[in-house]
């Protein structure tokens, strides 16, 4: 299926996008109240929002909190090396490359045609320092040198699930390896009630790492709705007062659990494994409604 246009239009005038990539079928939908900013759909399930003309504007709850993290990884306009582990609609490297001038960036997403897609349609600054690479999360952190990435940002899904081989301590010790020692490593993990997989997570980054956050929806930390937290991991101390205050001044709330209250939140579940790794859940249908 080849590119066509849609009579859904947006505030300027422009039309949507659909298209068949790799993972599915592909909608760029433009936005009602912005003129040059889009959602990218992947089979109805929403994956990225870019603004064009305002590339530091981050419209899905998720994302503003990983550009607090982005924010907070190092002082105010430094450039930073950041890795970024699913590309979408690269929203978060081009936050990166909006907010922080001269970072030098790898994006990592296996979906060449949703790339080729994106480039066309929501082409990047051509001063931007972004490599985007078309292979597995996985295998493209392999290739990232040593000690290189001041961040890495995961933000992977296929089908709305992130990929079993994406939530193991063996994945974490690859992350590691490419961090700088001060380095910063950051997911967006999706689930629902009763929470296993995310208690989970936070086991299996607590394995790896000595100081975790974790930035969520209160509903989702108390079980009531499906959403997607934000756990944030290093070797060295986190922001966390600052991190707090900024989630807590989002038009949603978020709230930040770290230390003994984060580790009591896991309920005592283990650190998952390559061997034991399953897929995070589906989210129900009612969420993209």
């Amino acid at each position: 299926m080849g590119k066509s246009r849609n009579p859904r239009r947006g505030s300027g005038g422009a039309e949507a996008v659909v298209e068949a990539v790799d993972g599915g079928l592909a909608e760029l939908m433009p936005d009602r109240d912005r003129a040059r900013a889009w959602t990218l759909l992947i089979d109805g399930a929403p994956q990225s929002h870019v603004d064009l003309d305002d590339p530091s504007y981050l419209s899905f709850e998720y994302q503003r909190r990983l550009g607090h993290v982005i924010d907070l990884v190092a002082p105010a306009g430094k450039p930073v090396h950041a890795v970024h582990l699913g590309g979408g609609a690269l929203t978060l490297a081009r936050y990166v490359a909006a907010t922080r001038p001269r970072s030098t960036q790898q994006a990592v997403e296996r979906d060449a045609a949703l790339v080729q897609l994106v480039r066309r349609e929501l082409p990047l600054d051509p001063n931007a320092r972004i490599r985007v690479r078309s292979v597995d999360a996985r295998e493209g952190l392999s290739k990232v040198l040593d000690g290189w990435a001041d961040l890495v940002i995961a933000d992977v899904f296929s089908g709305a699930r992130t990929p079993a081989h994406l939530t193991s301590t063996e994945f974490l010790d690859d992350v590691r390896r490419v961090l700088k020692p001060s380095g910063c490593y950051a997911a967006n993990v999706a689930d629902g009630p009763p929470l296993a997989h995310l208690r989970g997570q936070i086991a299996t980054a607590a394995a790896r790492f000595p100081e975790l956050a974790l930035v969520a929806d209160p509903a989702v930390l108390r079980g009531k709705r499906f959403g997607n937290a934000v756990l944030v991991a290093s070797d060295t101390p986190l922001p966390v007062a600052e991190l707090t205050r900024r989630a807590a001044s989002d038009p949603h709330p978020g709230r930040v659990e770290h230390g003994r209250a984060l580790l009591d939140f896991t309920g005592g579940a283990t650190p998952v494994t390559d061997e034991a790794a399953i897929a995070s859940p589906a989210p129900p249908p009612s969420v993209f409604r």
